[in-house]
């Protein structure tokens, strides 16, 4: 049976509450419009509001689909900033807490009047509240520093689906490359008993293997094995890397008692593997320098969410023309889909949980159930190659001194491993590493000979860089512990701004400036060479990969217009050292 969907996403009715007060929706005074599932604060939305507000209301009609005999109605929402509650026809039927991640609503149960359901979402997002997960998102009236305009309520994808009685509704995917074969942890709904699952991968339209398992309390766990590689180069060229993004489409069937198909979905996987050796990082057990820029994800008109899905593509395309191998996705949850392009295209993820900027109970508590949401989400994509949980000690104000925040910062690297032992976890990028397997710095010496005396491969250099060096002041790693037999990597540098358009004195800036495309070119080279060929430095990420705001230090404008030849920059990240 195939299931069907349709988008929500278009115009919406829409209220500010200043205040918040409001609790209702009988209570809410419908008087604008708003574009879904653009954020308020975006020209794209077609709202444009900028001030404070701490709450919001959504309001959209739509036709009720045809259902058969035991179908479920499902209400989905991809990202609501903050607290969202959602009423249809009048009835509550969900709430959710977290703006970085997506919850469902099974409406079946709730009639349509005349033919048509209406949803009120009412979205809750204190823009003063420094406890909670809230990435580049400024406190302040107008945006300062680092921080960018605010993204409250919905802004991801909103959508319905019509799924069977017994259904399949969550997949779980990983490999082993040393034993050959596919695992899957499946989920599925309704009634299971003496229900089998069926699993069918293929590659390029061909069969290569498939499995059948009973369902199990509505659960199944299964291997799956591959045929094996006759050589090593057959075997490599079998699993994922971004040279090569082999991925393996899979239909998953679910039978009835009798062997009747109920429902058919798809998805897709892969072989691959992430492993650390001494100060090395090993993709498919081979040597791999990583080569990343460092990737907010904003575009001027519509802010945190995409314009539309080429725009996710583009910008993994421009990466890859441009040599790196990866993005550190930086203070943001992003869209699935440039997940899924980049699976498809083959590009490494760093993903990254966005911060809060208070430490307290309630903090530890919602960034703690929120980055479960996120690994539960995003476990299964094999362009993820390691987890990072926090960001310069931001909310985090006394690691060094303070036993609870350090034990905070390891319980949830513990945490993420157990969960996850398939990858790296980066504790807390940039310094103060409390845990984790990588240890990461942030330097923005823009002194391209301070820069690779400092970064220089000899055992004297880094030796210093280890025990003396000291990024923003701050202590490489807290605890007593060492930096040494870890992967190091820079994973924050350069921030070079070049503007041409701007006159001098506005509120652009950049950690350096170049006053010609030439310039840039050559501070890449100058800040990026000594990396490449440090052999104890596992790899590096650029900032930034677009300008975002004020902050004007990218390789591409932020309408993603090159500011330099992008083969420049792809020849000096494809040097050998």
């Amino acid at each position: 049976m195939e299931r069907s969907w349709s988008s929500l996403n278009g115009v919406w009715d829409w209220a500010k509450d200043v205040e918040g007060r409001g609790r209702r929706p009988s209570q809410v005074r419908w008087r604008t419009k708003i574009n879904v599932p653009f954020a308020p604060e975006t020209p794209a939305s077609g709202v444009n509001e900028r001030g404070f507000f701490k709450a919001a209301w959504y309001r959209r009609k739509f036709s009720s689909p045809t259902l058969q005999k035991g179908e479920r109605l499902l209400l989905h929402f991809c990202a609501v900033d903050y607290q969202a509650t959602v009423w249809v026809n009048g009835k509550l039927v969900a709430t959710h807490e977290g703006g970085y991640t997506p919850f469902a609503a099974d409406i079946t149960d709730i009639k349509p009047r005349s033919g048509v359901y209406t949803i009120v979402v009412r979205a809750e997002d204190n823009p003063h509240d420094m406890h909670k997960p809230r990435g580049k998102q400024d406190w302040l009236a107008k945006p300062h520093g680092i921080w960018y305009d605010r993204t409250s309520g919905i802004w991801q994808p909103v959508w319905y689906e019509v799924v069977p009685a017994t259904h399949v509704s969550a997949l779980r995917w990983s490999c082993d490359t040393e034993q050959w074969q596919i695992l899957l942890e499946a989920q599925a709904e309704g009634e299971t008993n003496g229900c089998t699952l069926e699993v069918f991968l293929s590659r390029d339209g061909k069969s290569i293997a498939s499995q059948s398992i009973a369902l199990n309390d509505g659960k199944a766990t299964t291997s799956i094995a591959l045929p094996v590689p006759s050589t090593e180069e057959e075997r490599q060229s079998m699993q994922w890397h971004p040279d090569h993004p082999t991925l393996f489409d899979a239909t998953i069937k679910v039978r009835d008692s009798k062997g009747k198909p109920v429902d058919t979905v798809k998805s897709y996987t892969a072989m691959r593997s992430v492993q650390l050796r001494d100060t090395q990082l090993l993709l498919n057990g081979e040597n791999c320098v990583l080569r990343m820029a460092l990737d907010q994800g904003y575009w001027a008109q519509s802010g945190l969410t995409a314009p539309d899905d080429e725009a996710l593509r583009r910008d993994i395309e421009l990466a890859k023309e441009m040599g790196f191998n990866g993005v550190r996705k930086h203070q943001k949850v992003e869209n699935p889909r440039f997940l899924y392009w980049a699976d498809k295209l083959g590009l490494m993820v760093w993903e990254e949980m966005p911060s809060a900027y208070e430490f307290s109970q309630i903090a530890v508590q919602r960034l703690t159930r929120q980055w479960l949401e996120v690994l539960a989400r995003d476990y299964s994509h094999p362009c993820i190659v390691a987890w990072v949980p926090f960001n310069e000690s931001w909310g985090l104000p006394d690691l060094p001194g303070s036993v609870a925040q350090r034990d905070y910062v390891r319980g949830i690297c513990q945490l993420t491993r157990a969960l996850d032992p398939s990858r790296p976890t980066i504790s807390n990028s940039g310094w103060e590493a409390a845990g984790g397997e990588i240890v990461t710095i942030h330097d923005y010496d823009g002194n391209p000979q301070t820069f690779a005396e400092r970064y220089a491969d000899t055992a004297e250099a880094f030796d210093k860089l280890l025990t003396e060096f000291r990024p923003a002041g701050k202590l490489l790693v807290v605890d007593g512990a060492s930096a040494r037999g870890k992967p190091i990597l820079v994973d924050e540098f350069g921030g070079v701004r070049f503007a041409p358009e701007i006159e001098a004195g506005d509120d652009s800036w950049g950690y350096s400036w170049a006053q010609t495309p030439e310039e840039l070119a050559l501070k890449y080279k100058q800040l990026v060479s000594p990396l490449l060929a440090n052999s104890k430095i596992a790899g590096y990420c650029w900032t930034q990969l677009t300008d975002t705001y004020q902050e004007m230090n990218g390789l591409l404008f932020m309408d993603r217009t090159p500011k330099l030849d992008l083969d420049l920059v792809r020849r000096v990240n494809e040097q050998k050292g």
